[in-house]
């Protein structure tokens, strides 16, 4: 399974901080569900949501995240 970051709106995938892609190959991967939350809540990144992504199967699991009020004023993410 892979974890990964993914903007509400435009769908792309995190790359890195200020960078996203298309493609879920190329994704930044995280080991945990908390691991992609504390990095958001780190870069003060915002409207993204967690995908988990898995390989034997044909469909993802996407977990929506509510935005953190201490983050009011960050900076959009790349791709909004």
């Amino acid at each position: 399974m892979k974890v990964l970051l993914q903007h509400k709106e435009s769908k792309l995938y995190l790359k890195e901080v200020g960078f996203t892609t298309a493609s879920a190959a190329e994704a930044m991967e995280f080991l945990s569900s908390t691991q992609a939350i504390e990095f958001c809540a780190m870069h003060k990144i915002v409207d993204m949501q967690i995908v988990l992504r898995f390989q034997e199967q044909h469909f993802d699991i996407v977990l929506p995240m509510i935005a953190d009020r201490r983050l009011q004023g960050a900076r959009p993410s790349p791709g909004a």
